[in-house]
């Protein structure tokens, strides 16, 4: 069995899980009792696993930890690692995404925050740098907010160019930038913003999530708010792949992690409803880069249903085979060790789950 390390952020603190006897997982935590961890990120390109989490105390504020001993330990800076500098007129409120860049960049991680910002660090998380560029774009200020906050929340980098970044941010949309974050682009050609007079313009879509193929870097897989797609060009445009699917609404979207055309989605009633269609819970795979989209719940419980999955709570692991995780509002925990076939529960009566990252860490 591969060696897995599971990150769960919820609502009240971090739990962090092994596979252990008998096929099932032994978890600890919580770490950061009472915190709401809504990123993690799981640090595999040095000699040891570096873990970070983002944790946010309703007393003390928001802060970036970070571990080099799989959570047995956990380091926080004497001075916050993401902070808002004097001039622009804000604070942080939280820290959506934790995000490692590529091999060529060895200590460099990126946060996304709320409200929506950029921030990257180049000593592995211990402290983070203002990505001005984006903050001053001249279309931010006419960004709006979703239900859960205006933010950053997905960073996307390029292993073929380091220079090359992604961001989404709800709702503001999708912007892209070639020279390192120094000028920022929207590109939302395609999608829909159904809840604006201009049901396609510029910037101001509420993406979801997005998630890179990871044989073809220009190929992409957006959730939006009303939407699957799929840009083949590196995201310049878009194009709904939502057909067969039993809603395009939903929050998260996930990869295989060596598999090109292999994405994962849990779907989700739009409106007033918010919960999984039918009141079941599935996760729809495609194998075909979203022409086509199966049905994948054995193992999963049967209906009444009524656990969402959050934009960050659906992941894959690097193992081969892939596993699949993911949690949902309910505080569950779900894996599939065979890329999706079959789910087995490995954790319940969580906190209300936030995000999930998942790892081979020997």
């Amino acid at each position: 069995m591969n060696d897995v390390l599971l990150a769960v952020g919820t609502r009240k603190g971090l739990f962090l899980g092994r596979p252990g006897g008998s096929g099932g997982w032994d978890f600890s935590g919580p770490h950061f009792p009472m915190q709401a961890v809504y990123s993690v990120g799981i640090d595999t390109r040095g000699d040891r696993p570096r873990l970070l989490a983002g944790a946010d105390s309703s007393h003390w504020g928001p802060s970036v930890f970070r571990s080099d001993d799989l959570g047995a330990s956990w380091h926080e800076p004497a001075r916050p690692a993401v902070k808002f500098p004097e001039g622009t007129d804000t604070s942080l409120e939280r820290v959506w995404q934790l995000e490692p860049a590529g091999p060529d960049e060895p200590e460099v991680v990126y946060a996304g925050t709320q409200p929506g910002a950029l921030f990257r660090s180049e000593d592995g998380g211990e402290t983070f740098a203002f990505v001005r560029s984006l903050w001053d774009h001249p279309q931010r200020p006419e960004w709006g907010e979703g239900f859960g906050g205006q933010a950053v929340h997905t960073v996307i980098t390029d292993p073929r160019d380091p220079r090359a970044l992604m961001v989404a941010v709800s709702s503001g949309g999708v912007y892209r930038s070639a020279d390192g974050g120094e000028s920022w682009a929207p590109s939302n050609s395609g999608l829909k913003a159904e809840f604006l007079p201009d049901q396609y313009p510029e910037f101001g879509q509420c993406v979801h999530k997005i998630a890179r193929d990871p044989v073809d870097p220009d190929r992409l897989y957006l959730q939006n708010h009303g939407g699957v797609y799929r840009s083949d060009d590196g995201g310049a445009h878009w194009a709904e792949i939502s057909e067969g699917l039993p809603a395009d609404f939903g929050f998260a979207v996930a990869v295989h992690p060596r598999r090109s055309g292999v994405a994962y989605v849990f779907p989700a009633a739009d409106g007033s409803d918010r919960y999984p269609p039918g009141y079941r819970c599935r996760v729809f795979r495609t194998e075909d880069a979203g022409a086509s989209w199966e049905e994948r719940c054995t193992g999963l419980p049967g209906e009444p249903h009524y656990g969402v999955v959050l934009r960050d709570a659906l992941r894959t692991d690097d193992a081969d085979p892939a596993g699949v995780y993911f949690g949902n509002r309910n505080g569950e925990v779900y894996a599939s060790a065979d890329e999706g076939e079959s789910w087995r529960q490995i954790a319940h009566h969580l906190p209300d789950v936030l995000c999930v990252r998942a790892a081979v860490i020997s």
